[in-house]
């Protein structure tokens, strides 16, 4: 049982980084390299536990698989990032979700990100077209669409991506947490 409490307990504490990166991301375009530390030490006592101490009730895959997603998704989001499309904290925040949900939790991330991004892509076009808030806080998010530029906060869309991926690996998920804590005798 302890073991099924760390680990939900550790993807929360990634999840409430990743929206406390999502926040400054939204009020001043930048996601603090701390979260994404935060997060990325969140996984090891989670992983490390589930996977070492009782790995027949582990939710993650091996240790090979999250590495990989992890490698895959930062060489591909950095080189986004060389080309201007997203921004380094995005690549950063991007590439430890992925290490979190490995190769088999990736899809959900980048399925339900990009739609989500696409969603606040379309809302950056908007607020920079009609400017419809009076007094948008300077440096966030809304005054910079309003004053023509095309910034999207994508750790919005990360997160959403890493909410619903952590659902689907059962990380959050009570029922698999229930599951989990049987398997290993908890």
């Amino acid at each position: 049982m302890i073991l099924v409490f760390i680990t939900s307990f550790c993807a929360l504490i990634a999840l409430g980084f990743g929206a406390a990166a999502a926040w400054s991301d939204v009020s001043r375009l930048i996601i603090p390299n701390m979260y994404i530390l935060y997060i990325l030490t969140a996984f090891f006592p989670a992983f490390l536990l589930s996977y070492f101490i009782a790995p027949e009730a582990s939710l993650f895959y091996s240790l090979k698989g999250h590495i990989w997603a992890g490698l895959l998704v930062f060489v591909i989001s950095y080189a986004f990032f060389h080309f201007k499309l997203i921004g380094g904290g995005d690549s950063k925040l991007l590439s430890v979700y992925a290490l979190w949900v490995g190769l088999g939790g990736l899809l959900p991330l980048l399925f339900f990100m990009a739609l989500t991004g696409g969603v606040l892509g379309l809302t950056t076009l908007y607020l920079k077209k009609y400017k419809p808030v009076a007094n948008a806080k300077a440096g966030g998010w809304v005054a910079t669409a309003q004053s023509g530029a095309e910034e999207v906060p994508y750790g919005v869309a990360i997160l959403v991506g890493a909410i619903i991926s952590f659902w689907q690996n059962g990380y959050i998920r009570p029922q698999s947490l229930l599951e989990v804590a049987q398997m290993s005798g908890g």
